[in-house]
């Protein structure tokens, strides 16, 4: 008896050592990865590389278009996708009564979350390109990004709504409310750390896809207006990082685009939980 309650001790130490351990080269990789490319990106930005364009005639690099487009992409993609994919969950969740053609849509939203980026940037150029006639842009690489994220959005904003008790639902219609009313007045502000929480997933992957926007949004390194850049060829950041880093050897300045990712991702989680609280006070 002693035996075997020492074994299970020596046992429970040995994984309690492990998981610190595992936690511990987690944070010092992360740390690492952070430091290593701040370190050597930090050098290299400029204010004048973060306000001009690239020049061929003065030799210069400029990414000013780039952190444009990066903002347009992210604007064009989630004003189609938010409407779309919480409606979508919306109606799954509360709405439908087929059960079966509930499970098979979510068994392909599960499924399409899977699929590589690069084959949602070859069949958004084939769809949105070549059969519909749009030009290499924001327009049709924000496209593209709506149909990549759709699935993150409805399983988040799914699994969000399936976590509001059914008695909140019961107590609302039981007052008098309608199903809708009932839905915006209870059921979503309760949902809502959930659907921020997908919004989130998706604004990182939006800033950190470049597969799929090499087919669609194109190289564009050129300063163009909103309206211009729907329809020309407009690099975000990660394409020009690849550009930069790939084709013309520029590390410094691919090292600097990579630290400017990291704080806009930043901001934008940090935006994110700020208007998340606001909206929950706000409910409260």
């Amino acid at each position: 008896m002693k035996e075997l309650s020492f074994r299970r001790k020596a046992y429970d130490r040995t994984l309690k050592v492990l998981m610190y351990l595992c936690t511990i080269v987690t944070c010092a990789l992360l740390v690492f990865l952070i430091g290593y490319i701040f370190y050597r990106g930090a050098e290299s930005l400029t204010w004048k590389l973060l306000s001009t364009q690239s020049s061929y005639v003065n030799n210069s690099i400029g990414i000013l278009p780039n952190i444009l487009n990066t903002l347009y992409i992210i604007l064009i993609a989630m004003v189609v996708v938010l409407p779309l994919g919480v409606g979508a969950a919306i109606y799954l969740t509360e709405y439908a009564t087929n059960k079966k053609l509930v499970a098979a849509i979510e068994f392909a939203t599960e499924i399409l979350t899977g699929i590589p980026s690069i084959i949602f940037g070859l069949v958004g150029m084939l769809v949105f390109i070549q059969m519909m006639g749009l030009k290499q842009g924001i327009l049709a690489g924000g496209l593209t990004l709506v149909v990549m994220i759709l699935p993150t959005i409805v399983r988040t904003t799914q699994e969000s709504l399936k976590t509001v008790p059914q008695s909140y639902r019961e107590g609302a219609l039981g007052l008098g409310a309608g199903k809708w009313h009932m839905i915006r007045t209870v059921v979503l502000p309760n949902a809502v750390d959930g659907i921020i929480t997908g919004c989130i997933l998706s604004v990182g992957r939006i800033v950190g896809e470049s597969a799929a926007l090499l087919f669609t949004a194109g190289f564009g390194l050129v300063l163009n207006g909103f309206v211009q850049s729907l329809q020309s060829s407009s690099a975000t950041l990660t394409v020009a990082l690849y550009v930069y880093a790939n084709e013309r050897g520029e590390t410094a300045v691919a090292f600097a685009i990579a630290t400017i990712l990291l704080l806009l991702t930043f901001f934008i989680n940090l935006a994110a939980n700020i208007a998340g609280k606001k909206l929950k006070k706000a409910k409260d």
